[in-house]
């Protein structure tokens, strides 16, 4: 594959991200350079890494399209220094628009919800699975929460960093299988629809974004369901598992900037390791450390793909019971000891 002359700057510490020329946010902006080191563009050439909320993209393309004389001179193979003596001003490649404040959820509400655990589906799941106190944990973990909505139903709350709840996503599963009910009128219901909220307001984040600030130093795993992320995080404590709700989900809206300096491992479903290696590209060229785990594409059946399974699914084969007891028996041998001595069992309540 031929590599592109004109790319977005890596990242490499905070001096490669600039000022957005358009929303004129601080460390958003991401300029275009030339891999051959010849062509220094204008400062306003590139990319704002707010997608959703700005859109700022002004292309090496569009730039020769505005300065022809600069274009001339490149093909001409001349020797030269930089283009800033051919540049022209220019319009905005995008008019600034009046930008409706972001609508946050107050934070009572979603506290509201956090209860009533014995009339939500999913949590009776993941009792009936965990054990209740590892539910509890697991669900106050995510900010798990009740809804009204149907008899059941659960609220996935999307809270950032700094607690600002973006957004409410209301599903229905099956309380002994798990698996969501996927009739119409169980579908999805977002909280801003049932409050009449006007969409542009909503700026959504990943579900478990809050998880971040209180793991700085654990590796970041993106999944696509939010149930997964919820089950993953019980198996494998070690990551802070984000979920994208969707296959395309925030990924086009994610603000990027809370995935630098981090190291990001997605995790697609079956079938689905294509798309999010695409996507991982993308966020590569953004300088965003990001890796996608591949092995269990690799490894499934033709029926496991055809299924659709993700990472839970097979975490989901190991007992759980046994699960804790070989991570305890690993902290301390002498547990082990203890259990064949005196007989003990393992139980989750």
């Amino acid at each position: 594959m031929e590599q592109q002359r004109f790319i977005l700057q890596k990242y490499k510490g905070p001096a490669t991200r600039h000022e957005c020329p358009q929303c004129h946010d601080r460390r958003s902006f991401t300029r275009y350079i030339d891999t051959e080191g010849k062509i220094t563009f204008p400062d306003n050439v590139g990319r704002c890494d707010h997608e959703s909320r700005c859109g700022y993209h002004y292309t090496p393309k569009q730039y020769f399209h505005d300065n022809p004389e600069t274009k001339k001179k490149l093909k001409e193979g001349s020797d030269w220094t930089g283009v800033q003596d051919y540049y022209q001003p220019m319009m905005q490649p995008k008019p600034e628009q009046p930008v409706n404040p972001p609508c946050y959820f107050p934070l009572d509400l979603m506290r509201k919800s956090e209860k009533c655990y014995e009339q939500n589906n999913l949590f009776l799941y993941l009792a009936k699975t965990f054990g209740k106190e590892n539910a509890l944990a697991l669900a106050h973990r995510y900010h798990l929460g009740t809804s009204k909505h149907w008899n059941g139903a659960c609220v996935y709350w999307q809270v950032d960093s700094n607690g600002n709840v973006h957004e409410g996503k209301i599903m229905y599963y099956d309380k002994e299988t798990g698996h969501r009910f996927h009739e119409f009128c169980h579908h999805p219901t977002w909280l801003h629809t049932l409050m009449k909220i006007d969409k542009e307001r909503i700026r959504q984040c990943f579900i478990g974004e809050h998880l971040l600030a209180e793991n700085p130093d654990k590796l970041i795993a993106i999944v696509e369901s939010e149930k997964t992320a919820i089950i993953a995080s019980f198996y494998l404590p070690q990551y802070v598992w984000l979920a994208s709700g969707g296959k395309d989900g925030m990924f086009s809206q994610a603000d990027l900037s809370i995935f630098r300096g981090r190291q990001v491992i997605l995790f697609p479903d079956l079938g689905m390791l294509d798309n999010w290696r695409q996507k991982a590209a993308k966020w590569m060229a953004q300088g965003i450390d990001v890796s996608v785990y591949s092995f269990l594409e690799q490894q499934a059946s033709e029926e496991d793909k055809a299924k659709g399974l993700d990472i839970a699914d097979y975490l989901l084969q190991q007992e759980p019971r046994q699960f804790l007891l070989d991570h305890l028996i690993k902290r301390n041998t002498n547990i082990k000891t203890l259990i064949d001595k005196l007989h003990l069992e393992l139980v989750m309540d």
